[in-house]
């Protein structure tokens, strides 16, 4: 059986789309990214989350950029802390998305 993470249905959540075993939307997730929850932190408050629940809510936000606009910076990436490299090494490959799921690298000062 393959778990659909992202789930949109007009009888739970209002028809917000929503994390899989959860009562999380993904708006809720991006608030919380916004906010400064990273992965480590989000699975440490909410136990009923996976990993990968949290990066196809990630990804289903950029497939979805217009109704989540307010969550992407100027260069196209979602605010907030993303996964680091560590965390997403145990993803899929088509879930380490740079600047979505994977966090963009901070840029380095030159000196």
């Amino acid at each position: 059986m393959t778990i659909k993470w992202v789930k949109a249905d007009p009888l739970v959540m209002r028809g917000e789309p929503f994390c899989y075993n959860t009562r999380l939307t993904v708006r809720q997730l991006l608030e919380l990214r916004r906010e400064g929850h990273g992965v480590a932190q989000l699975l440490r408050e909410h136990p009923e989350l996976r990993v990968v629940g949290i990066a196809a809510a990630y990804r289903y936000a950029s497939e979805h950029a217009d109704a989540y606009r307010e969550f992407f910076g100027r260069d196209g990436a979602l605010t907030g802390p993303g996964f680091t490299d560590a965390e997403a090494a145990v993803l899929p490959e088509d879930l380490r998305i740079p600047g979505i799921v994977v966090g963009k690298p901070k840029a380095s000062r030159a000196r």
